[in-house]
């Protein structure tokens, strides 16, 4: 655990080196920390509009725009480091500041995944749609644990699949997944000789990495409450 957090920790540091320049950009033209906080919901909003016109206006095997959405959440994403570094460089840090950020970064999770949710659901991908859900339900899990610990005084920042995780692996597997169909189609489907279904198709490259997002942010969650219980029953 402590590794892992170690490797965390240095990766953070190494992205505000590259950031810490934008960072003083925003400040110069005097953005605060909440302004970049609702642009990156703003650009979240953003991500739900492209998934739902792309259920409605696209066809199954159009995956362009699950990349284009795919872009937009790692875009989206970098303003949640953003408003962070934002609060700490410009001097800017407030006690609402910080609530209004987990606020906005839970609705703006929310949001995504129902656009995503309407675009598995309107190309018919059901199985997937239920992953899907169950990825929002873990995701929102992960941070209710930590509130709730942390509100009883206790620490619980553990854990596999965090929001930077969760950002990173759906929106770079989206964009890589419409990258994919560009070069393959996003009609491809992998068989097997004897197999009457097939093991793989070019959306798989996007909703196999929410499956496993489902499955381990609820390993995720319940790890945070186990840990939870062992300081609750250190302090007795």
């Amino acid at each position: 655990m402590e590794q892992q957090t170690s490797v965390r920790t240095n990766l953070q540091l190494g992205i505000y080196k590259v950031i810490d320049p934008v960072v003083k950009v925003f400040i110069k033209l005097g953005l605060t920390p909440n302004a970049v906080t609702s642009i990156g919901f703003v650009l979240n909003v953003g991500v739900a509009v492209i998934f739902i016109i792309g259920a409605e206006e696209g066809n199954r095997g159009d995956l362009t725009y699950v990349g284009w959405a795919g872009g937009l959440i790692l875009f989206a994403g970098l303003f949640d480091m953003l408003d962070g570094q934002v609060a700490r460089l410009g001097n800017m840090k407030s006690t609402f500041g910080a609530l209004y950020d987990s606020v906005l970064d839970r609705y703006s999770e929310l949001i995504m995944f129902l656009g995503i949710c309407y675009y598995l659901v309107g190309h018919h991908y059901f199985l997937s749609s239920i992953f899907a859900f169950i990825a929002l339900i873990g995701s929102m899990m992960v941070s209710y644990v930590r509130a709730r610990a942390e509100g009883l005084g206790i620490e619980c920042k553990g854990g596999l699949m965090q929001r930077p995780e969760r950002v990173v692996t759906i929106g770079l597997c989206a964009m890589l997944c419409g990258l994919t169909s560009l070069y393959i189609g996003g009609d491809y489907k992998l068989y097997i000789p004897g197999v009457k279904f097939h093991i793989f198709e070019t959306m798989s490259i996007f909703t196999i990495p929410i499956a496993a997002v489902a499955i381990l942010t609820n390993i995720t969650a319940f790890k945070r409450l186990i840990d939870a219980k062992k300081s609750l029953l250190e302090q007795q």
